[in-house]
């Protein structure tokens, strides 16, 4: 790599500290933080990571890249729906998304602990940019073929798994210790705020530009995403090469899984998120409340506002993180942002006022955020750096896969109870449970972030 842009950026930004450019391990320094913030800026994103300039093209890459992913994802059910006429194919096709996504986030992870993650960013990026143009190539063919859509749909979401772990481990080669978590509250900010202005974009843009336009968009943004990561330092393993034999296979993946087991903070901060998502996702019931509960709302409005409510609170979340970023009890955090919630949540199920029940799912979604910083941070903090790929592969699989578990268990519970029913009890076992978890497991509540 040429190094010297990189050398270029030091000398104008001296403060930084070159081991963060250079891809060596940050020291885990809490000196960092600067003078205390006073007045409003305590409430504000703790923006010191944006100070390390390799961070800053990371994250910067995903401002553009978090709306453009939202059209694919738009455009993707959307043009399955316009050729079947049949939500269950929309449904199918979710489904073949996710067996890619799961073995190749668990297998991207253990590649990112044997190569230069740098070097598996680009390659990855690379091919998510060219899927996203093979997507607009059979749009604006004609072609009409829900098989080539979903096997476009199944390789990115392949590049996507092999990509996540990766970016996401690098992170702590950039910033230092004690800004892990505000790191994580800028990138999750960013990619919420994609939840929400992707899909309010791509509403906008397929009446005037049309469906294929979209997934050329999204390809173009990407191209700015792999000039970011071209601008990175090396990030070799930190390792010797002889000691980096065999972790991007499968005994590389045992030896993650097996570290997991006898950690017993990584395994409980997994373990919440599970709580939280698989009992507590109320999104499969948004349809039927909207048609039943809060259809004098206009079916459609409620619809919109359920589906947008709980990204708008994260995004919220985010700009207000410096209210909780600096915190360092990280595992005490993640406890209280579960409870938290599983509270909102049933705040939600027991709403029959529609904008009742947005704030509450609003509330939810502040939560939502407060939890994906701090176990983000345990993640990084807590794991050496040739773990972290296969760690972070772990990572994807559990907040891919739970919503998608939320939705059969909901679902089901919601045909068979009623939606309303569904919500309440969710939210009520996801506080009763966390709060066992907590009383019973204390090493998660024990953990700090400094130590």
């Amino acid at each position: 790599m040429d190094t010297s842009k990189g050398s270029a950026d030091n000398s104008a930004e001296p403060e930084t500290g070159s081991e963060t450019e250079t891809g060596t391990e940050p020291p885990g320094r809490t000196g960092s933080a600067g003078p205390e913030r006073s007045g409003w800026r305590r409430w504000a994103m703790d923006t010191r990571p944006l100070r390390r300039p390799a961070y800053r093209r990371l994250w910067s890459s995903t401002i553009v890249t978090a709306v453009g992913s939202q059209l694919t994802a738009v455009a993707v059910p959307k043009q399955i729906y316009d050729i079947t006429g049949s939500s269950a194919w929309v449904g199918y096709a979710s489904f073949a998304g996710l067996l890619p996504l799961v073995v190749f986030a668990l297998w991207g992870g253990a590649i990112a602990d044997s190569m230069d993650r740098r070097r598996l960013l680009l390659i990855t990026n690379t091919g998510i940019a060219v899927t996203s143009l093979l997507f607009w190539i059979q749009a604006v063919t004609g072609l009409e073929s829900v098989a080539v859509l979903m096997v476009l749909l199944a390789v990115q979401q392949a590049f996507f798994g092999l990509n996540s772990p990766a970016r996401q481990a690098s992170i702590a080669r950039l910033v230092p210790k004690d800004e892990l978590a505000a790191a994580n509250a800028l990138g999750s900010t960013v990619m919420q705020t994609g939840l929400v202005a992707g899909p309010l974009l791509a509403g906008a843009l397929i009446p005037v530009a049309g469906l294929a336009e979209l997934y050329l968009i999204d390809a173009l943004a990407l191209c700015a995403t792999v000039w970011a990561v071209y601008r990175l330092p090396a990030l070799p393993p930190l390792t010797t090469i002889a000691a980096t034999a065999g972790r991007a296979g499968l005994r590389g993946i045992a030896e993650g899984f097996r570290y997991i087991s006898l950690n017993q903070v990584l395994l409980l901060s997994f373990l919440a998120d599970i709580i939280a998502m698989v009992f507590g996702m109320p999104r499969a019931l948004f349809p039927q409340l909207a048609a039943e509960t809060y259809a004098p709302y206009g079916e459609g409005l409620a619809l919109g506002l359920l589906f947008a409510a709980i990204p708008i609170g994260a995004v919220l979340g985010g700009l207000l993180s410096g209210t909780f970023s600096r915190a360092r009890r990280h595992g005490l955090m993640v406890i209280a942002a579960v409870v938290a919630w599983g509270v909102a949540i049933t705040g939600f199920g027991l709403s029959a006022n529609l904008w009742v029940a947005v704030v509450f799912l609003a509330a939810a979604g502040v939560a939502d955020m407060v939890s994906m910083v701090f176990r983000g941070a345990i993640l990084l903090s807590a794991v050496t750096d040739e773990l972290r790929g296969r760690m972070q592969g772990v990572f994807t699989v559990v907040v891919a896969g739970g919503p998608r578990l939320a939705d059969v268990l909901h679902g089901t519970a919601g045909s068979a109870l009623g939606a309303r029913t569904a919500v309440v009890g969710g939210g009520l076992l996801v506080v009763l449970t966390m709060l066992v978890l907590a009383a019973t497991m204390p090493a998660l509540r024990r953990y700090s972030g400094s130590a």
